[in-house]
C-alpha cells in the first residue's frame, strides 16, 4: 500500500513538473545576414533578447547565418533540440518558418517581418511607412538644398514600403521637393555592403540631396558615414544610430523589434499568441528618436510638426500609403 502511494505521487509529481517544464521559455533567435551588431534590425532583435535574459536569468540559443542556406538548418537545429519559442529575424527566412513549424506543431516560433499563418507561429509586422512618414517630414524641413535621398537595402516592396512613407513625409513639409531613391541590389548581400551604400550616397550628395535615409541594415552605416564626411545630414533606421555621428543624423526611424523579440521571449510558451501583431504609431511599434545627439538639430517648430502629424496619422486624419498593399507610391 505505501509503495502504490509513492508510486502514485511520483507519477503526480512527474506530470506536474512536466506541465511546468511546458509553459517554461526556452527560447532561441535565428539572426538573419549581417550579424547580430549590424548596428540596425538584427542588433536591435540581439538587444530586445539581452533584456529578456538579464532580467530573468534564463538563457537563450543564438545563431547568426552567413548565407541562405542555413536559415532552415539553423531552425530546424533548435527545434530538434526542443527550443520554444524560437524567433525567426526578417522576411527571408518566412520558407525555413513554416516548413519547419509544420514539423514541430507542438513548438511556437515567431518571425519578425513577415506573416506565417500556421496555429504555432506569431507573426510580427510593423508600420514603417508611418514611422517614415514621421522621419521624411524632418528631413523636408531640415533641408535647405529641396534635395533628400532614400538609400534602400535589397529591393523589396517592404523596403519601397520605408521609401514611399518618406516621400510622403518629405512631400508634405516641402511640395516641391526632388527626392533621389536607390537600392542596394536585388539579392540579401544588399544588407550588408557598406562600401556600396556610401558610394550610392556620394552619389546622391553629387546632385544636390543634403538629408539622406538609409533603410538598408548593415549597408546603412556606410550611408550615415558618407553622408557626416560630405557635410550632408542622414536618417538612421530600426535602432536609435543618432550616436554613431552626433550631430550629424537627423533623426532615426525607430522600428521596435528589440521590444517584439523581449514579449516572445517573456511570453514563452504559455504566454505565446499565435497569428498576426502588427505595430504602427498608435501601439509605439515605430517611431523617430530624439535624444542629445540630434537635439542641435530639431528645433521647436520640427518637433510640433512632428507630433502634430503623429497624433493626425493616429487618428486616422492623415493617410499614409502602405506600398505593400499595391505596390505603388503616390508620391515620387
Amino acid at each position: 500500500m505505501l509503495r502504490r502511494s509513492f508510486m502514485a505521487a511520483a507519477a503526480a509529481l512527474a506530470l506536474t513538473a512536466g506541465a511546468a517544464l511546458a509553459d517554461e521559455s526556452k527560447p532561441a533567435i535565428v539572426f538573419d545576414i549581417g550579424g547580430k551588431f549590424d548596428k540596425s534590425f538584427n542588433e536591435s532583435m540581439f538587444n530586445g533578447a539581452e533584456k529578456f535574459k538579464a532580467e530573468t536569468g534564463i538563457a537563450y540559443g543564438e545563431f547568426e547565418i552567413a548565407n541562405e542556406a542555413q536559415r532552415e538548418q539553423a531552425i530546424r537545429n533548435f527545434a530538434d533540440q526542443g527550443y520554444s519559442p524560437i524567433i525567426a529575424a526578417g522576411f527571408a527566412q518566412a520558407a525555413a518558418v513554416e516548413k519547419v513549424a509544420k514539423e514541430y506543431p507542438d513548438l511556437k516560433f515567431a518571425i519578425v517581418d513577415m506573416v506565417v499563418d500556421l496555429p504555432n507561429v506569431q507573426s510580427i509586422v510593423f508600420k514603417e511607412n508611418e514611422g517614415s512618414y514621421l522621419a521624411g517630414l524632418l528631413a523636408g524641413m531640415a533641408s535647405k538644398s529641396g534635395k533628400v535621398g532614400f538609400v534602400g537595402g535589397m529591393d523589396i516592396p517592404l523596403i519601397r514600403k520605408f521609401g514611399c512613407g518618406y516621400a510622403q513625409g518629405v512631400k508634405a513639409a516641402k511640395p516641391d521637393a526632388v527626392i533621389f531613391q536607390n537600392m542596394t541590389g536585388d539579392t540579401g548581400a544588399a544588407w550588408n555592403d557598406p562600401v556600396k551604400g556610401g558610394e550610392i550616397t556620394k552619389g546622391q550628395m553629387a546632385q544636390g540631396a543634403d538629408v539622406i535615409y538609409a533603410a538598408a541594415g548593415a549597408t546603412g552605416l556606410g550611408v550615415l558615414q558618407a553622408a557626416a564626411d560630405g557635410g550632408a545630414l542622414s536618417i538612421g533606421v530600426d535602432a536609435n544610430q543618432n550616436y554613431l555621428h552626433p550631430g550629424k543624423v537627423l533623426t532615426s526611424m525607430l522600428k521596435r523589434v528589440d521590444v517584439a523579440v523581449y514579449n516572445v521571449m517573456k511570453g514563452g510558451n504559455a504566454g505565446f499568441k499565435p497569428g498576426v501583431q502588427a505595430l504602427g504609431l498608435a501601439e509605439d511599434g515605430v517611431g523617430v528618436a530624439m535624444d542629445d545627439n540630434n537635439k542641435p538639430l530639431i528645433t521647436p517648430e520640427m518637433m510640433a510638426a512632428v507630433d502634430k502629424a503623429k497624433a493626425g496619422i493616429i487618428a486616422g486624419a492623415i493617410k499614409v500609403h502602405d506600398y505593400t498593399a499595391d505596390n505603388t507610391c503616390p508620391v515620387q
